[in-house]
């Protein structure tokens, strides 16, 4: 959410803004809302003040016995123009917060302006593809010909956009989890936390899922309860309407949770497999900083997601050999001010003064379906086994998934 009095002083960053993202901004009739609300609260003040003077010459002529109904019963229209007034103006304000509400935060300045995946601009690379002496397979069928990938059964017991994983499919479900908890934990510092799957409205409010976001979500229906998108909802809002010393600042902490999303902005797109499910796991990492150490913390915030697939084996922007295109694995975000002032999370500065909003962070440390893909996908052998790189074996307890189970 932004701050009123920076987006009434700066419509022109939000125009150009609106633009490079292709959405459509009508801040004529912002301009026109925001200018006659201040004129009446300028008008609404004078007539308080004529009222407050008011007050006083009517207690002076009750004291002296005076005849004071006539500057009674005009302060009595006074106070009722008055009290329409705070109406329309509290009007006015509802309007402006549903405005700011759904408003998106501003990209960074280092951002590129495209208008798809292509016009992204790579940083680095590590690593390299897998060489294959046959032709490799779509995740789908290296998981149904070993037997640990159910598509039909989930189908059956569910919908479409949903997985049955089986055996040692199961197995490397939680073994990716367990082992991006154990690391982000033990190497990076950060704490774990297992949150309700289930979030209220004032969560996604605060997270900035809502209102933008509610077509991609699933409501309980009767309830203020929702299923979750992201465990960024739950991490944030662990703060929510807080302030924070500042010698408590960086707060790292990470989280396991199922995550639900309808895609609905996604109909037709990926239906094979479970690149894009209804139901996914992730490990998503979250971070409160202090402003001025925010883009050092983002830094290393994408190392650590980094790490994960090194440790793996599995190249950054893996390609996945089924499709040969890049698939996103992790979403690393620095949020600034935006959504900790939806929520109002401060800090304290520890040498006194103002408090001021924190910075949030946030990032996947990974999506483990989809690195459960890449790891199918880049470790496939000719028979149909799958290899389990090193890194994973304790947790796995085999080397090798066998060709069928």
């Amino acid at each position: 959410m932004h701050d009123l009095n920076y987006f009434r002083d700066n419509l022109d960053v939000f125009a150009d803004m609106a633009k490079k993202r292709n959405m459509t901004l009508d801040l004529d009739a912002f301009r026109a809302l925001d200018k006659e609300r201040r004129e009446l609260i300028t008008v609404n003040e004078q007539r308080k003040a004529q009222r407050n003077k008011a007050s006083d010459e009517i207690a002076r002529l009750k004291k002296e016995k005076q005849n004071a109904d006539a500057l009674i019963a005009e302060m009595k229209q006074v106070s009722e123009s008055i009290k329409r007034s705070d109406e329309r103006i509290e009007e006015f304000e509802a309007l402006q917060r549903e405005l700011l509400l759904a408003m998106p935060n501003v990209p960074h300045s280092s951002v590129p302006v495209g208008t798809s995946a292509a016009d992204n601009v790579e940083i680095r690379r590590w690593g390299a593809p897998p060489k294959f002496e046959f032709t490799p397979k779509p995740h789908w069928e290296v998981g149904e010909r070993a037997g640990i990938l159910d598509l039909a059964a989930a189908t059956k017991i569910t919908g479409a956009r949903f997985a049955v994983y089986k055996s040692w499919g199961a197995r490397l479900e939680r073994a990716l989890a367990n082992f991006f908890l154990d690391v982000h934990t033990r190497e990076h510092g950060y704490t774990e936390i297992l949150p309700p799957f289930l979030v209220n409205t004032a969560s996604l409010m605060g997270a900035a899922q809502l209102p933008k976001f509610a077509g991609d979500l699933f409501k309980l229906e009767g309830t203020d309860f929702w299923l979750t998108p992201t465990s960024e909802v739950e991490l944030h809002n662990l703060y929510r309407d807080e302030t924070v010393p500042e010698e408590k600042l960086p707060i790292h902490v990470t989280a396991w949770t199922a995550c639900f999303r309808s895609e609905a902005g996604a109909a037709g797109k990926d239906t094979r497999g479970i690149l894009r499910q209804h139901q996914f796991q992730k490990v998503e990492l979250f971070k409160f900083t202090h402003p001025e150490k925010s883009y050092e913390e983002h830094e290393a915030l994408v190392r650590n997601a980094e790490t994960i697939l090194q440790k793996l084996g599995l190249h950054y922007r893996t390609v996945l050999p089924s499709s040969n295109e890049f698939r996103e694995i992790s979403s690393c975000s620095n949020c600034e001010a935006f959504q900790a002032r939806r929520a109002g999370i401060r800090f304290k500065p520890k040498g006194g003064g103002k408090s001021d909003f924190v910075h949030t962070l946030n990032g996947s440390g990974l999506a483990v379906g989809r690195t459960w893909i890449a790891m199918v996908e880049n470790y496939q052998q000719a028979d149909g086994s799958i290899l389990v790189p090193e890194a994973l074996r304790p947790y796995m307890g085999i080397e090798r998934i066998p060709a069928s189970s």
